[in-house]
């Protein structure tokens, strides 16, 4: 078997499969509280919570500068230089900016109050919760800075933790709090999950790197290059959040908070699930595909290798998630959001092309090619806004599930052409194969659920699944030069057994 390099095939399944894992765990759990708040405030209620949300973040990613984003990238180059020095002196820099976007973003959120409420509702006077929610923005700009210098550190055991204890906390700050006093919950619970995770973050973080507060002066001017890289990532930021604001004030304003429920329980089915296969890119595929340099060959290696692990561990998990969408939406929510299932089954087809799209876009970032990434990022959130509108006009909640995949393709052909064109990468004849037979699949698990009698739309799609899982297993071992001969395996149990008990003696 052929030793593992950072760039292998296995290296990059390896890493999919933990990063990947630490956030089904964390899923699974967040399921649990998700059906408890659903019980509990309805899909208005949940519809009110996403607004805050939404808001929340769109301020802070508007006033962080891209701090947590861009400090990876120094911290790690400083981490793998194995200057102390040199990164506990960053790492002040890294803490003072985090504090004066804290206290910007706070300021932003006070001062927008008013207006963020008159934009985002239709009815009564909602600018009290925003400055509220100030010190929610304040705490995520913190935590922000912290996790990037974990994330630089390579300290991904402290990442898994913290984020399977916030999981856990929020669970058990937010049902009792909803509980008891339902919609008006919601904003000291967003602001306390905010607070549970900082603490969480800075216990880590403070162990490894202590907090230093002299020699402070004259760090803001040392900063300005870490800001300059993550403006373009700040931007990109803005108008995703912007979008997504957009999207749900115009289901509010044209529907009620009910559809905004439904679509923001849509979006967390497909795009916040399937993300989890996603979860590898910024903390081991970005850090990889930056260090390559200018080797074309090796950076279209990089790239399609990605592609490949990305298509193969969440193509059977779409083609499931198609056929069983039925089911789960009432267990995870409740019967009243039954009218989402034929939005998420259509919109679970936009994530292959996400598995697609997403490595190739952060070859811009890790080319410096700011504003390439900045523009293609505008293309998608302006197209994405456009087609929501239509498909909701014309074909209510099923059409906004179309245009996310309507959006996602144009994406995939607009992001491969720049990209071609920019650096000449090109899509190797695996991937093309592999992208045509999961795509296919994925259609035809859709095209199943059109069909007249539900048990035969489940049958067909539990076949379609096997197939495709089929494919995918049978594939990963191939490229992973696995070739496990079963009849072996009760004989390397045996030695694996005999190895640890000698190791005991």
């Amino acid at each position: 078997m052929n030793e593992e390099r950072e760039d292998s095939f296995k290296h990059v399944l390896k890493y999919t499969g933990v990063f990947g894992g630490v956030q089904g765990l964390s899923i699974l759990i967040s399921l649990v509280r998700n059906k408890i708040i659903a019980l509990l405030l309805g899909p208005g209620g949940m519809g009110l919570m996403s607004l805050f949300n939404s808001t929340v973040n769109f301020i802070s990613q508007s006033t962080n500068f891209g701090i947590s984003f861009s400090a990876v990238r120094n911290v790690s180059e400083l981490f793998d230089a194995g200057d102390e020095a040199q990164i506990r002196h960053f790492i002040k820099v890294i803490r003072g900016w985090c504090l004066l976007t804290a206290l910007l973003g706070m300021l932003v959120c006070v001062a927008a109050g008013p207006f963020l409420s008159n934009i985002t509702f239709a009815w009564g006077n909602h600018t009290l919760h925003f400055v509220m929610l100030a010190p929610a923005v304040g705490i995520m700009a913190i935590s922000g800075g912290e996790t990037a210098i974990l994330k630089g550190a390579r300290q991904l055991k402290s990442l898994a933790v913290i984020q399977i204890v916030t999981i856990f906390a929020a669970l058990l700050i937010s049902v009792p709090l909803f509980y008891f006093f339902r919609q008006a919950a919601i904003v000291p619970v967003i602001v306390l999950m905010a607070l549970v995770s900082m603490l969480l973050t800075i216990y880590y973080s403070y162990r490894l790197y202590p907090l230093e507060l002299h020699g402070l002066k004259g760090i803001f001017g040392e900063g300005m290059s870490m800001v300059r890289l993550g403006i373009a990532f700040v931007i990109a930021g803005i108008l995703g959040s912007g979008a997504e604001i957009v999207v749900r004030s115009y289901l509010n304003v044209k529907a009620d908070l009910d559809a905004v429920g439904l679509y923001n329980a849509c979006f967390m089915l497909v795009v916040t699930y399937a993300g989890m296969v996603f979860s590898a890119m910024e903390t081991d595929y970005f850090p990889r595909l930056s260090a390559v340099g200018d080797k074309h060959a090796h950076m279209c290696d990089v790239v399609n290798r990605q592609v490949e692990v990305s298509l193969l561990v969440i193509s059977p998990m779409l083609s499931l998630f198609i056929a069983v969408m039925p089911v789960i939406i009432p267990l995870l929510f409740t019967k009243e959001f039954n009218p989402v299932v034929s939005m998420a089954q259509v919109a679970a087809l936009s994530m292959y092309l996400k598995a697609v799209s997403l490595p190739m876009a952060y070859l811009q970032l890790a080319k410096g090619n700011s504003k390439g990434y900045l523009l293609l990022e505008s293309i998608y959130d302006v197209a994405l806004v456009l087609f929501v509108i239509l498909g909701y006009f014309f074909f209510g909640l099923w059409g906004t599930g179309l245009a996310i995949t309507i959006a996602n393709l144009l994406d995939v052909a607009i992001v491969y052409g720049y990209v071609h064109v920019k650096y000449r990468f090109r899509w190797n004849s695996a991937v093309v194969r592999l992208m045509l037979l999961q795509f296919s699949l994925g259609l035809l698990a859709y095209l199943v659920t059109l069909l007249p009698l539900q048990p035969l739309r489940f049958a067909l799609g539990i076949v379609v699944f096997a197939v495709s899982l089929t494919v995918s297993l049978r594939l990963m071992l191939v490229r992973s030069e696995l070739h496990l001969n079963w009849k072996e395996l009760p004989q390397l149990l045996k030695k694996y057994l005999m190895r640890n008990k000698k190791s005991k003696n």
